[in-house]
């Protein structure tokens, strides 16, 4: 086990609580595989009827260690990466196919490889702070954690299109976001008590203090998305006209060119896939991607220089990620 992850039964309830609050709470390979150990350990201990996933401090989870996987890469320990992705995505399945209820209370930030340990599950209950992003594209990587299936196929609004959009621009969700289209379950003021309800009562709890949702500002721009977001992303950056155009121009200012062509193959070949099919897809690209210069490149932009002017390659062509995707 380790250190950044608590775990207790109280009644009937599993708690997990990722305790890495300097850092956002991003997931280590051992966190990752702490999750998952615990998770095999109460599947078949009927004394567990439901698991929750929390946070310590304001945030719930900024995504994966990935400055650790660009020094695995950067040191020649690629297998030890791909090790590190493999067991991440794993335990994404084993969210996504629970027998049990399992229950994620976010608050802050919910990034990356914090969508991985949330998304998946079968309650999502968000905080009026929270927002929800797959920035992968600003680190020279691709959207992962299964999310590039679950946001072409949420509950509410399942379009290729709209997934397409969220991955390659990382459009910042919003509460109201997440209920529109069916990507949260429930939203609430705030997690005090939140809880201790679900351990008294279990998760009809959450009906009992959920707000009513407000209005979607993602909604406003679905008919655009529908009609551009489909094919290459060259296809799609020929498409691209008026407000959206600029808006599109400003998320991905700081994207790298290799990430967005690649991650438009990734979300066309996933979307005749089943999630399992899709997580072997990213772990497939994701390998390919970890190795090129632009993910070293934007790790460090980002999260260690931390000056946001990374130095990526030109836009290629897309036959190098669609020959290790399968279709």
């Amino acid at each position: 086990m380790t250190e950044f992850v608590k775990t207790e039964v109280r009644n009937t309830t599993g708690v997990i609580t990722l305790d890495r609050p300097k850092a956002l709470n991003s997931l280590t390979p051992e966190m990752a595989r702490a999750i998952d150990a615990t998770l095999k350990q109460w599947r078949d201990d009927d004394a567990v009827e439901q698991v929750v996933i929390q946070s310590s401090g304001k945030h719930f989870c900024s995504g994966g260690d990935v400055r650790a996987a660009r020094d695995g890469i950067l040191e020649g320990r690629e297998a030890e990466v791909d090790a590190f992705f493999a067991d991440e995505y794993a335990m994404n399945l084993d969210i996504a196919n629970y027998p049990k209820p399992y229950i994620a209370l976010c608050n802050g930030v919910i990034m990356g490889g914090g969508m991985g340990v949330s998304a998946h599950g079968s309650h999502m209950v968000v905080t009026q702070d929270a927002f929800a992003s797959m920035p992968e594209m600003n680190i020279g990587y691709i959207t992962d954690v299964g999310m590039s299936w679950v946001l072409q196929n949420l509950p509410k609004v399942p379009s290729q299109s709209l997934g397409t959009f969220l991955g390659l621009t990382g459009y910042r969700l919003s509460p109201d976001d997440m209920l529109a289209t069916g990507l949260a379950t429930h939203k609430v003021s705030s997690l005090d008590g939140v809880l201790e309800g679900i351990i008294e009562e279990g998760p009809g709890y959450l009906d009992t203090v959920a707000v009513e949702p407000g209005e979607s500002e993602l909604s406003s721009l679905y008919d655009g998305i529908e009609r551009t977001f489909q094919g290459s992303w060259a296809e799609i950056q020929g498409r691209l006209d008026g407000k959206l155009a600029e808006l599109v121009a400003k998320l991905t200012a700081q994207a790298s060119p290799s990430s967005l062509v690649a991650a438009a193959e990734l979300f066309a070949a996933n979307a005749s896939k089943d999630l399992a099919g899709a997580l072997d897809n990213e772990r497939r690209l994701g390998a390919l991607m970890t190795r090129e210069p632009d993910f070293a490149e934007g790790v460090r932009a980002v999260l260690v220089d931390k000056d946001q002017s990374p130095n990526f390659a030109p836009q290629p062509e897309p036959g190098k990620y669609r020959d290790v995707l399968r279709n």
